[in-house]
């Protein structure tokens, strides 16, 4: 297990679940965040076709903004979890938080998409899946360049929401909308 977009201002987090075969030895896994975009790809169709069974769980910015990140993101697991058609009998939890889910054995384990196999092919998979979530959007909202920023809040994509105001998938509780720190924003929604 794993999820990806948590810091992000704008999007969906997304969580994956992969299970994978002890004989799995897909060259290259490793955390997703340590790969260019062109590998994480070829990867996660690697993975896909391997793996015995992928979930994924996405909660949206609305969803973001009503519970928080952390439970945004134990949410995101556990539909990752609910959504495989093979019931796990132990997981691997990338972070601090077990997911909140009975009758499933968990190991949760710090920075586990560099420590495990199975957490890394999690990490691409979910990573992969949000970068093209948010390329969608980048067509639905144009204008704030998510094709490139993925919703974090660099210079330019601040930048952008300054000129444009915010848009329905930024993250209103989230800074800069929440304390207001871009200053100058058209705060009329779009």
């Amino acid at each position: 297990m794993d999820e990806v977009g948590r810091g992000p201002i704008a999007g969906p987090v997304v969580a994956a679940a992969c299970l994978i075969t002890l004989s799995s030895k897909i060259s290259g896994i490793k955390d997703s965040k340590k790969l260019s975009k062109k590998r994480r790809e070829l990867l996660f169709n690697l993975i896909i076709t391997e793996a015995e069974d992928v979930g994924i769980g996405i909660v949206e910015p609305e969803t973001i903004d009503k519970i928080n990140i952390l439970n945004a993101s134990l949410l995101a697991m556990k539909m990752a979890v609910c959504s495989l058609n093979i019931f796990p009998d132990y997981l691997l939890v990338d972070g601090i938080y077990s997911i909140p889910i009975s009758g499933i054995h968990q190991k949760v384990i710090i920075k586990g998409d560099d420590k495990s196999y199975t957490i890394a092919t999690a990490s691409i998979v979910a990573k992969v899946i949000r970068d093209r979530l948010m390329e969608l959007y980048d067509l639905l909202y144009p204008g704030y360049n998510f094709s490139q920023n993925a919703g974090y809040p660099t210079s330019d994509h601040l930048n952008r929401v300054r000129q444009l105001g915010p848009c329905p998938i930024h993250r209103m509780t989230f800074k800069p909308f929440k304390n207001k720190h871009v200053q100058e924003i058209n705060w009329q929604t779009r």
